[in-house]
């Protein structure tokens, strides 16, 4: 591994740690060298691994999210990764649906990010990596909500990225097609899973944007597909 995908003795914190996707991003930076906070609203039993830290915290919450990470001291890579899926509601009548897709989608990370930027800045630089999604790069039939939060998470991303790559600080976002999860295959079970993206392979990209090899893209919407 060169040195500059190396994340050695930097400390990586990952939101939605206790998902799918959250672990996997947790394993890679671990393997990576990283120190690594895992921040969720509530961790499965288990022991933790050897550099590994957690951290319970509502993160739909402005307030305890910013008291959450004043515990953290210094760190250099935030990867927003809490999140979430649904569908099935109108985008004319979407209901509760619409503020719960932005409640776990575009809430969760304006909070970690507000509350990490500072940090970053003080630091004289950093990395943040958000979720998109290749499907929300247009609207679709029943995932309007959905859609509509996921655009927000990538119009931010751009937005953080004019703002902040002047301090040395880059935000880009990568865009997943479907992840080969336990709910995914649960809620398709005629699917052919092979052609969907693996946690882990979605993680080896999540952290190439978070190490140093990508310190000068800036506002990069990456979709990763696989074979979907």
């Amino acid at each position: 591994m060169s040195n500059l995908h190396s994340l050695e003795n930097l400390t990586v914190v990952v939101t939605g740690a206790n998902g799918a996707l959250g672990k996997a991003v947790v394993a890679a930076a671990l393997a990576r060298g990283a120190q690594v906070v895992g921040v969720d609203l509530r961790f499965d039993a288990g022991a933790t691994a050897a550099g590994e830290r957690r951290l319970e915290c509502d993160l739909t919450a402005a307030g305890a999210t910013q008291t959450a990470f004043a515990t953290l001291g210094e760190f250099a890579v935030l990867c927003n990764v809490a999140g979430g899926f649904a569908m099935g509601e109108p985008a004319y009548d979407a209901g509760e649906n619409w503020d719960a897709m932005f409640r776990i989608n575009v809430e969760t990370m304006r909070n970690a990010t507000r509350a990490a930027v500072p940090v970053f800045r003080q630091r004289g630089g950093g990395s943040i990596v958000n979720i998109g999604a290749i499907s929300a790069r247009e609207g679709q039939a029943s995932m309007g909500a959905y859609c509509a939060a996921k655009s927000t998470v990538m119009r931010l991303t751009e937005s953080l990225a004019k703002e902040l790559r002047k301090h040395s600080i880059n935000v880009n976002a990568v865009l997943p097609s479907i992840i080969d999860t336990p709910r995914n295959r649960a809620d398709m079970p005629d699917a052919d899973y092979s052609r969907w993206v693996t946690p882990a392979s979605l993680a080896e990209v999540i952290l190439f944007l978070a190490s140093p090899a990508a310190r000068d893209i800036h506002g990069a919407l990456l979709p990763v597909s696989g074979r979907s």
